[in-house]
């Protein structure tokens, strides 16, 4: 009988450190299950971006668009063959005699002023005739030539629009394809004729036509 009770005590210790044991590893099994679930949706919200810094934003004018808010300032010639006129140029442009001409620039943009002497005005006819001819020469694959005639503040005007590389950028190499607008202002043999370019892809209708309407013969 001591035997028999001996041999049941022995066995009953040994399934009672079995339970343990297994409620034991239970445990463990269950502590690395939370702690990969609180990993994961760390790294979740890292990756929704919580904890990373803004982007940079968006530069909201493309390259050539003047902007919305730009300033014009009247321009008067004071020197030259003539000075009997004004017209607006955008402030803060730089300002450059060029052959004759005055020239307003910034970035990829330009106001061209030219005065030339003309004994008759010019017409769609004539500036077809002569005027684009003289530019498909000088342009770089110049395109798209349009000679019409519109109305502006000083009156009926011809205007010429067509397409042209600009001149290589001397420190990127780059080439700009460019759209113009020529306008032929005439009174009393007097032609002024001003040009206006940039970038084809910018926008500048309404800057181009608030410059192209301010000018005025005095």
């Amino acid at each position: 009988m001591a035997a028999h009770a001996h041999t049941s005590a022995a066995v009953g210790l040994v399934l009672v450190a079995a339970v343990t044991a297994g409620c034991s590893g239970s445990g463990a099994h269950s502590g690395s299950g939370s702690t990969t679930s609180s990993s994961t949706a760390s790294s979740a919200r890292v990756g929704n971006g919580q904890n990373n810094p803004a982007p940079a934003p968006t530069e909201s004018n493309p390259p050539g668009d003047i902007p919305d808010n730009q300033v014009y300032v009247a321009y008067r010639p004071t020197g030259g063959s003539f000075t009997g006129f004004t017209v607006k140029a955008p402030e803060g442009w730089a300002r450059t005699e060029q052959g004759g001409s005055t020239v307003f620039t910034d970035k990829l943009n330009t106001v061209r002023i030219t005065v030339v002497p003309a004994s008759i005005a010019p017409t769609v006819d004539s500036v077809t005739k002569t005027v684009v001819p003289k530019l498909r020469s000088q342009t770089p694959k110049f395109a798209a030539p349009k000679v019409s005639e519109v109305s502006r503040h000083a009156g009926r005007v011809v205007r010429l629009t067509y397409q042209g590389d600009s001149a290589k950028d001397p420190v990127t190499g780059k080439v700009v394809r460019d759209a113009f607008e020529r306008y032929a202002f005439y009174k009393s043999g007097h032609e002024v004729d001003l040009t206006l370019s940039g970038p084809v892809n910018a926008d500048n209708v309404d800057p181009w036509r608030i410059i192209s309407d301010s000018f005025a013969w005095r």
